[in-house]
């Protein structure tokens, strides 16, 4: 069936003066996902225009392997604490769960260890790769 990759875009919006605290709370998470079966790969995307939303891009080989991260102890952990009705952090519903991507490759992004969530809002974006040049 060729190349099945996926991509899940958690656009985070985050006050102008947090984007730093997102960044610092991704990189101490930096590898949590790494080794997840199907995980392709990650990016934090910082946005030049501070009005817009940082992104947190992850690729998988299918949807099923996305779903296994999320239904994992490893993606537990990195949410530990966190209220499911958080909606501010991206978690929710199991179905919108996958906003809650921060664990969408670097764990507690939009957590410290006893913060408070640094994102106000969370939206997941789904893709297909279509074309790879």
């Amino acid at each position: 069936m060729g190349i099945m990759t996926i991509i899940k875009i958690n656009a985070i919006t985050v006050p102008a003066d947090s984007g730093d605290e997102l960044a610092r709370r991704f990189a101490k998470r930096a590898g949590a996902v790494d080794g997840q079966e199907g995980f392709e790969g990650f990016e934090l995307l910082r946005p030049e225009d501070p009005e817009r939303p940082w992104l947190v891009v992850t690729r998988w080989r299918d949807e099923e392997s996305f779903q296994n991260w999320l239904n994992s102890q490893d993606f537990a952990k990195a949410h530990a604490g966190v209220a499911k009705s958080d909606g501010a952090a991206g978690h929710g519903t199991a179905e919108d769960r996958g906003a809650g991507q921060a664990g969408h490759g670097a764990g507690q992004a939009g957590h410290g260890h006893g913060a408070g969530p640094v994102g106000v809002s969370a939206e997941l974006w789904n893709y297909q790769v279509a074309d790879l040049s």
